[in-house]
């Protein structure tokens, strides 16, 4: 099958691992970006690229690459396009555009302009023009401009990966599925290891363990724009889909919890993790994380606490830290636990040392991943133990 440039989309600081899940699917000439990932793979490999990756937002098709310093240049390489290749007339169309530079300034100008030049295309050759449809087209054009670098590529996923399909019920302020399942690999859980979030507002943690722990594609629960192209195999596509079923294990090989004191978020967990078919195996229970020990004798704690946009004082988000880093060190002796929190000032008062620290973004906010690993007393009498 002939190969074809395509590049993965994702947040800031997941490029790593979002390189080493396009290696696992096949993908060749992988190469890091901001906030995306560069690769070369067949009709399979773009297949699978959206059926499989946990940590992607998009896969683009790049079409054409050009140079353009003003809208006519702009609109001049776009109706050169041969659009008829991706679309028929009848079929429809919607246009994402990003701009960053002093040449063009309005994204959503840009995006008018490359509308304009598909739709005249279609006038020129068939006497017509193709409707728009903003929601569910058949075909979802991707234009990236940086300075006056044009990049007019196909967008093979449509609505962005990090929305899976099995969210019923939100929470406020949730982490969503890419940055749950990137965090999850940052950290090197292996699903071999006890899960357990004690925070877990509407379950993205524990739903997102349990779906890696089960070999089930984040693709599984929706449709992609893909499946509307001209050239759309339908074959491979069923293939794939049977694969999947073939290598999904019946169940995870560990526990893996949901914790959280509010009645209202578990409710909303339990209808998520029934949506993804894995509410039998994953323990949600209503407890208070400052007042019950560990579920497992060891294991792996990944937390979103509040930043405290609903403490009055920083004394209080400050003191609500400390209690956390108390709590790890008092009930959590053997586990790796993992905090994720946009609130930078507050995560000093846990006075836990971090043997790491990864800078992310939940939504435009930035945040620090930190690990803390918790030991019976002192590391230092751990390791005299270990040697005596």
């Amino acid at each position: 099958m002939e190969k074809f440039d395509m590049t993965a989309t994702t947040f800031f600081g997941l490029e790593g691992v979002l390189a080493e899940e396009l290696t696992k699917i096949g993908a060749s000439d992988i190469k890091l970006s901001t906030r995306a990932v560069v690769f070369r793979g067949d009709i399979q490999v773009l297949y699978r690229a959206n059926f499989w990756l946990r940590t992607a937002l998009k896969v683009l098709v790049p079409i054409k690459k050009f140079k353009a310093f003003n809208d006519k240049e702009l609109y001049e390489e776009v109706i050169r396009i041969n659009w008829q290749d991706y679309m028929a007339v009848s079929d429809t169309f919607a246009i994402d555009c990003t701009a960053s530079g002093p040449v063009f300034t309005h994204s959503k100008y840009a995006a008018l302009k490359c509308k304009d030049a598909i739709a005249d295309h279609f006038r020129n050759k068939r006497g017509r023009r193709p409707s728009v449809d903003t929601e569910y087209p058949d075909l979802r054009i991707n234009i990236h401009i940086y300075n006056s670098d044009i990049t007019i590529s196909l967008d093979s996923t449509g609505i962005p990966m990090s929305k899976r399909g099995y969210k019923v019920r939100q929470t406020e302020a949730p982490v969503n599925e890419v940055l749950a399942a990137g965090i999850l690999k940052l950290a090197l859980w292996q699903p071999s290891e006890a899960f357990t979030d004690p925070m877990c507002g509407s379950g993205t943690f524990p739903i997102e363990a349990a779906l890696m722990a089960m070999n089930i594609a984040p693709g599984n629960f929706r449709h992609f724009a893909v499946e509307k192209w001209r050239n759309f195999d339908s074959s491979i596509w069923a293939e794939l889909k049977k694969e999947q079923k073939d290598i999904a294990k019946p169940k995870p090989e560990n526990i893996i919890c949901g914790f959280d004191i509010d009645v209202t978020a578990l409710d909303a967990s339990c209808q998520n993790a029934a949506k993804a078919g894995v509410e039998n195996f994953i323990d949600f229970n209503r407890k208070d994380f400052f007042n019950n020990s560990k579920p497992a004798q060891e294991g792996f704690l990944i937390m979103n606490p509040p930043y405290g946009e609903r403490l009055e004082t920083e004394n209080e988000i400050g003191e609500f830290y400390k209690n956390i880093g108390d709590t790890l060190k008092n009930n959590y002796d053997g586990y790796k636990a993992w905090i994720l929190s946009g609130n930078l000032p507050a995560l000093k008062t846990i006075g836990l040392h971090p043997k790491k620290k990864i800078k992310l973004f939940n939504g435009p906010l930035e945040c620090k991943l930190e690990c803390f690993e918790i030991y019976s007393g002192s590391k230092k009498i751990n390791k005299q133990t270990i040697a005596n």
